[in-house]
């Protein structure tokens, strides 16, 4: 079957083909009642723009790509959609990529999106390897960092979009302190996460400051899993232990640390209190309720969206920018 082109669209409508292109991009020049004639019939046709020749006569392809390190995650999995939201209301397309600063085949991931004329890119981690890998290609496309945060003063100069994980960190210590805890599990930790480890520093300063005993398990994995969770809280449980409180890294690292303890007639919150952070789906269940922090998925994404979309708009011009959203305490049955 012969694809329809923009002549073939012209030629039914008895129109020039400028014309066409002017109805296509809601050019004020014809008028609405010819704009709408010549939609109908793209539709009925089945004509499609040519995206890529677009952006090669404009300069724009209203695509953005999208890089996420695991689109399995729930936390990704939310943070593509609002992405993809957010972006379509402002209307640009994604480009959905998977792949992880350090991992082989990033750079080739990054060339590609830029050969496809990707108008700006999105890249979603917390690996302390992102703000180099940005600094390589922001020269060449307007990029924005989702999840690590890197201070003004640091030498690497990106434009990033995170929540405060040091304070997110704080609040779950002074939220346990509240209910009574003084002996504390940190749970599945990350060395090699920026948001893990200010996330873990938060609660430590915050306990110390209140006399709270932290012990931290580390995750030695290079992501946070149910299966992570459920191993390391085992090497806990099966042994006896004074804690009161488990404060998980993740919320998946938390939800294994709940299958465990309900393997081994532990019971949350009776015997132990349970606390997550990221605020994924699952953990609103019935079953579950689990008390967590919220990363406040939407307007995390909303927001990198929103700065990429100024870079795109305002060139090399703009100063860089690191944006802090402040997350929130969900208070459900795992915790008392």
């Amino acid at each position: 079957m012969r694809r329809v082109t923009i002549k073939d669209i012209a030629r039914m409508a008895g129109v020039s083909v400028t014309t066409v292109s002017r109805a296509i991009n809601n050019a004020p020049e014809i008028s609405p009642e010819t704009r709408e004639r010549i939609l109908e019939l793209c539709q009925k046709e089945g004509y499609r723009t040519n995206l890529l020749a677009r952006s090669l006569i404009s300069s724009r392809s209203n695509v953005i790509g999208v890089v996420l390190p695991d689109i399995s995650s729930p936390f990704h999995a939310a943070l593509a959609l609002h992405i993809e939201t957010c972006t379509a209301q402002l209307g640009y397309q994604v480009m959905l990529c998977s792949g992880r600063p350090g991992k082989k085949g990033i750079d080739e991931l990054f060339d590609f999106l830029i050969s496809q004329r990707v108008d700006g890119i999105l890249l979603a981690s917390s690996s302390n390897g992102a703000p180099a890998l940005l600094e390589k290609y922001q020269s060449a496309v307007p990029i924005v960092l989702l999840g690590a945060f890197v201070p003004p003063d640091a030498s690497t100069r990106i434009n990033c979009v995170s929540t405060d994980n040091y304070v997110g960190g704080q609040m779950a210590a002074r939220y346990l302190h509240g209910l009574g805890h003084r002996k504390v599990v940190y749970l599945g930790a990350r060395r090699h996460s920026d948001t893990h480890l200010l996330r873990h520093r938060g609660f430590e300063d915050a306990a110390s400051e209140l006399g709270m005993e932290v012990s931290t398990v580390w995750n030695q994995e290079n992501r946070s899993t149910t299966e992570s969770g459920y191993q390391l809280a085992m090497e806990i449980f099966r042994k006896p232990f004074s804690q009161t409180a488990v404060f998980a890294a993740s919320d998946l690292i938390a939800l294994g640390a709940m299958q465990a303890a309900d393997e081994l007639g532990i019971s949350i919150p009776g015997r132990l209190s349970l606390m997550g952070f990221d605020n994924i789906d699952y953990t609103a269940l019935p079953k579950i309720r689990l008390t967590t922090i919220s990363q406040r998925t939407e307007a995390l994404a909303g927001s990198g969206v929103r700065l990429l979309m100024e870079l795109i708009q305002q060139g090399d011009g703009m100063e860089f920018t690191q944006r802090l959203l402040t997350p929130v305490l969900i208070q459900r049955n795992t915790c008392r």
